[in-house]
């Protein structure tokens, strides 16, 4: 099963930026879908970003417009440019891969705050 490995999250201010990036330890390019979910304390874990193999790519309706999800092949890596953040953004950011068997594989966690 690949290894997810999250970086990127921080403390930064009512409309601001961040940008989340995941590592697989191998090549994601056999992937079904790569994304992002997230946590909020006292919340389900709920969708915000994901892109296909073939370029497809859903956002959650609370990120439209804010995030943009990418994913680069040649580095094994998916990114998550997260723009005019809000408090409500706060919570803890994990990538999620999926294969085309359906078979799941979750990073640890990033943690994004979002205060002034």
């Amino acid at each position: 099963q690949v290894q997810l490995v999250e970086s990127g999250g921080d403390l930064v201010q009512p409309g601001g930026s961040l940008r989340l990036s995941c590592a697989a330890s191998g090549s994601i390019s056999g992937f079904y879908s790569m994304g992002w979910n997230r946590q909020a304390p006292g919340k389900q874990r709920e969708l915000v970003a994901r892109v296909t193999k073939g370029g497809v790519r859903n956002y959650g309706d609370s990120v439209k417009g804010r995030f943009t999800i990418s994913r680069d092949n040649a580095k094994n890596t998916v990114y998550l440019q997260m723009n005019s953040l809000k408090p409500e953004d706060t919570a803890v950011y994990y990538c999620k891969a999926v294969t085309y068997s359906l078979s799941v594989s979750w990073g640890q966690g990033t943690q994004v705050t979002v205060s002034s």
